[in-house]
């Protein structure tokens, strides 16, 4: 049986630590695979008005884009400093759930998705359910789940 080679990886990116190695480790899966990386943010416009606040005005909306624009750069230069280039930024609209799990891996031919473990503080978590068990439940392709890393004392 001939091992799957993973071509096109989508990495959920939210600014956590989680998020931050499973990109990293995405790297490294897509370096073995001569693949590429899919470094995406989302910007869900639902929450705001979940929490009871009014829809995202375009000054937010600018914020939110602003920083998702920053973390994909951070990715970026991550690759850069050990060597791989063939990373592509998304900043998407929608349901981070949906999004991530079908939207995305449809759009861009994605065979693997990685995501941290858990990104999301525990209200967002409590609010939103769990994003990585979402995805296991829903995608289409292979679905890896990157456990926290260990600290070094």
């Amino acid at each position: 049986m001939e091992a799957q080679r993973y071509q096109n990886i989508l990495v959920g990116i939210d600014g956590s630590d989680q998020a931050m190695s499973a990109f990293k480790k995405a790297v490294e899966v897509a370096r073995r695979n001569q693949g590429k990386v899919y470094a995406a943010t989302i910007i869900d416009q639902q929450v705001p008005t979940m929490m009871g606040y009014a829809p995202l005005d375009s000054s937010i909306l600018e914020q939110e884009k602003d920083t998702a624009k920053n973390l994909i750069d951070d990715c970026k230069a991550y690759a850069k400093s050990v060597d791989f280039d063939l990373v592509e930024g998304i900043v998407a609209y929608g349901s981070i759930k949906d999004t991530l799990a079908t939207q995305l891996p449809d759009q861009y031919d994605i065979d693997l998705i990685m995501v941290g473990q858990s990104g999301l503080n525990a209200v967002e978590r409590f609010m939103m359910g769990s994003v990585a068990s979402f995805v296991i439940r829903e995608a289409r392709c292979d679905v890896l789940i990157v456990s926290p890393e260990e600290t070094k004392a």
